[in-house]
């Protein structure tokens, strides 16, 4: 087994950084996005193209049984305010991470989940990375799924893109790392065995084989924070929600392919 330096590791990341330009609106045209499962295993995409196959399925048939239960002191399921998902909920999750009309708040689908739990059902608000919010932001993200992301970048949003932009494109943790030296610059190239992939999280809330789970794109996020020893923000916070904005604007135009199976 060939052991590969950690100098070696980040010397291979920043090859071909200077190509990199914050200036420029997209370092990746649109017409040359590609989604993440192009970049997987054939096992892998063969596992996220068969339902019956899928292991993220497992989480939207809980999530549908957690949508029509009733919850809280309202006495209420999130069907006796929105109903028939597949009419309701359709082009939802394309559209998010997007800013709360009533708080003024960036939320993604998991945050928005939350909020109406506490303020619309009376009940306790589920944890991030809970089993209960997996299942209704897995759930309601499969209502969307082949449709394409499309978010607002304007208004109370445009603060919220630029941190994201910023984030994206800093160098940070004890390797000195941003995430566009790893997903713009050497993107399609080989690191060991695995191909690295442009970095859109339109497969999230998805399953991954290494964790044998179902997680979402806030517990991808922190993966890629501990892999370059960055600072690890918790679940929920600001930094996360800006970046998965941006992240969603590179990915515009790409389908919705949650529950999605990654590696």
């Amino acid at each position: 087994e060939v052991k590969v330096p950690l100098w070696a590791f980040a010397a291979f990341l920043l090859a071909g950084v200077a190509g990199v330009c914050i200036a420029q609106d997209r370092v990746i045209p649109l017409n040359e996005l590609r989604s993440g499962s192009t970049f997987s295993s054939s096992e892998a995409r063969a596992l996220q193209q068969d339902d019956f196959a899928n292991p993220g399925m497992l989480w939207v048939d809980k999530g549908e049984k957690l949508w029509r239960a009733t919850a809280g002191s309202a006495g209420k399921s999130c069907a006796s305010c929105h109903g028939d998902t597949k009419q309701s909920m359709k082009g939802v999750a394309a559209r998010y991470p997007a800013i709360d009309g009533a708080s003024g708040k960036l939320l993604d689908v998991e945050g928005k989940i939350q909020q109406c739990r506490a303020e619309r059902q009376g009940a306790e608000a589920p944890r991030r990375e809970s089993d209960e919010l997996l299942s209704l932001a897995t759930y309601v993200s499969r209502q969307s799924r082949g449709m394409p992301v499309q978010v607002s970048i304007d208004g109370a949003a445009k603060p919220h893109f630029e941190a994201g932009r910023t984030a994206y494109y800093r160098r940070q943790g004890q390797l000195n790392l941003s995430c566009a030296q790893c997903h713009e610059a050497n993107r399609g190239r080989k690191l060991l065995t695995e191909t690295i992939s442009q970095g859109h999280g339109t497969g999230y809330p998805g399953y991954r084989l290494e964790w044998q789970n179902q997680g979402s794109l806030e517990r991808r996020l922190r993966a890629c924070f501990s892999g370059i020893r960055a600072e690890m923000h918790s679940y929920g916070a600001a930094e996360h929600l800006d970046l998965a904005l941006f992240l969603a604007w590179r990915a515009q135009g790409l389908p919705v392919e949650s529950p999605g199976v990654r590696r």
